[in-house]
């Protein structure tokens, strides 16, 4: 069994509770819009993480990731990218990839929203969009996802929400 934190869009900004809210995850996944050099560092230091770049990221951040992922977990075959839509209304170049070989689990940032979805179209894939955890953009509430991988099954999914976009994260004493 392995545990995943996922997060996605945090444009440069990481709000230091999401690592307790990590703290007992294997691995974090980062589906893009990444920021800056140095939030890889605090992730890779905190746990082995996957990741992938999104639209807004500099060639330095470019350099340690990349624009997809395909890899085996638990049973499951996994995409990660950045841009990708949503059921059932994929950007064109990746609905032709899942048509002709659907993962199990299709992950996408970049929109800003919150989604967890089937496809039945394709196999049944599960779509996860963790929303935004950064504070820039539009979206209203920061949100981030953990859930448990075991032998074939996803389980225990919950939704993190790390507070308002506006509102910045209080230090603490």
């Amino acid at each position: 069994m392995k545990r995943i934190g996922l997060l996605s869009d945090t444009h440069g900004f990481l709000d230091q509770s999401l690592l307790k809210h990590f703290d007992s995850c294997d691995e974090i996944w980062h589906a893009g819009d990444i920021g800056q050099v140095a939030l890889i560092e605090v992730l890779e230091n905190f746990r082995p993480v996957r990741m992938v770049y999104g639209n807004i990221d500099g060639q330095d951040v470019r350099l340690r990731t990349q624009e997809n992922l395909h890899f085996a977990v638990e049973g499951l075959r996994v995409w990660m990218t950045h841009i990708g839509g949503y059921p059932p209304r994929y950007n064109p170049a990746v609905k032709k990839a899942l048509k002709a070989d659907p993962p199990d689990l299709f992950i996408c940032g970049h929109s800003h929203v919150l989604r967890v979805m089937r496809d039945p179209g394709n196999h049944n894939l599960l779509y996860i969009n963790p929303g935004a955890a950064g504070i820039e953009g539009f979206h209203r509430m920061r949100t981030a996802i953990r859930f448990e991988l075991d032998h074939g099954s996803i389980r225990n999914m919950e939704v993190i929400e790390l507070g308002k976009r506006g509102a910045m994260p209080v230090a603490p004493a």
